[in-house]
């Protein structure tokens, strides 16, 4: 499909092969608070990048990396890791058809209850998982009256040693929104299904069908009210159907500031949503807030559920304050992507928090603070919820042109009821400290030298632990 679209449109490839070796020294290797263990760990991962350039119509990018670990102390093990980072989006036919696809494999938390330690230094709370998404979709103008989209999109996700269920999901989506014709007023009429296939637990459906109105009182405030009827299917201890209704405003007041707020009800109970960004010279602002019902495979294929970090960028890049995964790809950043919670079967209720800020402070120097809860209130009497809290700041000096210096300071607070628990409430705090220095010897050669501290402090008996962690590495670009 991309060659389609490339045989239109001029379309080149950048392939970068990459190497990565580095060495690690730990303390406490395995997270322990009464028995730590010290350890060397050595890793090298060849890889490549693949990125499309040149075309409007063809954006998609590709990073590979095959990680071999030898680990020496009192548990000598040696590991291969797979990580994949894929994403595309193509126009097929102008106007008209257009196809996306995503697809990821990772080493992902099991339990917020375990280590939270990288694979590479323990692996005991890690597992791979793959996800994968194709959806192609239509787009067609209608006049002036409207604009018609559908889309398909496949998707599935794989679990290493049956953490959680392997899941083939199908969703189709369609909507016909207003069109240029009325000025003022705008209206729409979605409908949404998804049905998914678990290997080892109960199938579920999500179906959705809404109309929406809205009126532009002014240039830059405007009014808008939706309604609609949920019918699902899955495992719950309440209802999982009825109707909903939300109501809100849109405030534009400059082309660098907008704000959308609504409240409403649903059958599990009040829900709100916020989204707001701002821009000056220097900052960039965002916010946003949802509620709504999920699950593991839709979290995990959901690209905007990841957490960049270790996102190194093309000098000069400005990105939103909270990047989403194609801010990076299309600036032509080399990506460090996490999963910002551990993996659980089922249903559950997801209200989400995102909230960040970036500054750049001259031209040597950048920083960024990042808010991020996410709770999960599972749908069946025996998981309860639980909860990821967290704040990170980083800065980045230049010192040269070709070194930097950057830190950075994290907290995260892991929240557990007594029934996700398996008995006592459970409530860990981790804080993490690191700084380091990055030089690039020449334009195909960097190094790094990096240092971090890690503390946990739990309400649990023999959880609390401290590490202290250095890391050199160099990357080789041919």
């Amino acid at each position: 499909m991309l060659g389609y679209a490339s045989a239109s449109h001029a379309l080149d490839w950048r392939f970068e092969p990459t190497l990565t070796a580095s060495t690690t020294y730990t303390d406490n290797a395995n997270q322990s608070a009464t028995d730590p263990d010290d350890a060397l760990i050595l890793s090298a991962t060849p890889g490549f990048t693949l990125r499309s350039e040149g075309s409007r119509r063809v954006q998609a990018s590709l990073h590979y990396g095959a990680t071999g670990v030898l680990r020496f102390g009192n548990d000598e093990s040696d590991d291969l890791y797979h990580n994949l980072n894929a994403v595309g989006k193509a126009e097929l036919v102008e106007d008209f058809l257009f196809v996306d696809g995503t697809a990821r494999v990772s080493q992902e938390l099991i339990s917020l209850l375990g280590s939270p330690a990288d694979a590479e230094v323990n692996d005991a709370n890690r597992a791979t998982v793959g996800t994968y998404s194709i959806s192609p979709s239509i787009q067609k103008r209608l006049g002036t009256f409207a604009n018609a989209q559908a889309r398909y999109t496949k998707s599935g996700a794989l679990f290493e040693n049956d953490v959680a269920s392997d899941s083939n999901s199908n969703a189709f989506t369609a909507s016909l929104r207003s069109g240029t014709r009325f000025d003022d007023l705008m209206w729409s009429l979605d409908y949404a299904i998804r049905e998914t296939d678990y290997r080892d637990s109960a199938d579920t459906t999500f179906e959705r069908t809404s109309a929406t109105l809205g009126y532009a009182l002014s240039r830059k405030f405007r009014v808008f009210g939706t309604v609609g009827e949920d019918s699902n299917e899955y495992l719950s201890v309440t209802d999982t159907d009825g109707s909903f209704y939300r109501v809100g405003f849109g405030w534009a007041p400059t082309r660098r500031t907008s704000i959308e707020a609504s409240a409403g009800e649903s059958y599990f109970g009040p829900t709100y949503g916020v989204l707001a960004s701002h821009r000056t010279r220097n900052t960039r602002w965002e916010l946003r807030y949802s509620e709504d019902v999920s699950d593991i495979s839709r979290l995990v294929t959901d690209y905007s559920n990841l957490l960049a970090v270790n996102a190194s960028c093309p000098a000069g890049t400005i990105l939103p304050a909270v990047p989403g995964l194609l801010d990076l790809v299309n600036a032509g950043c080399d990506l460090d992507l996490f999963f910002g919670t551990s993996l659980a079967n089922n249903v559950f209720i997801a209200r989400q928090l995102i909230a960040g800020v970036s500054w750049d402070l001259g031209a040597r120097t950048t920083m960024a603070v990042r808010f991020s809860d996410l709770t999960r209130e599972f749908q069946t009497a025996t998981q309860g919820e639980d909860r990821v809290q967290s704040v990170s700041g980083i800065v980045n000096y230049r010192l040269s042109p070709r070194t930097s210096a950057n830190g950075g300071l994290s907290f995260i607070r892991n929240s557990l009821d007594g029934t996700a628990a398996g008995g006592a409430a459970r409530e860990d705090d981790i804080m993490s400290f690191h700084v380091g220095l990055n030089h690039r010897f020449t334009e195909q050669f960097n190094g790094a030298l990096i240092y971090r501290r890690i503390e946990r402090d739990s309400n649990a008996a023999s959880a609390d632990y401290e590490e202290n962690r250095i890391t050199a590495s160099v990357t080789m670009r041919f």
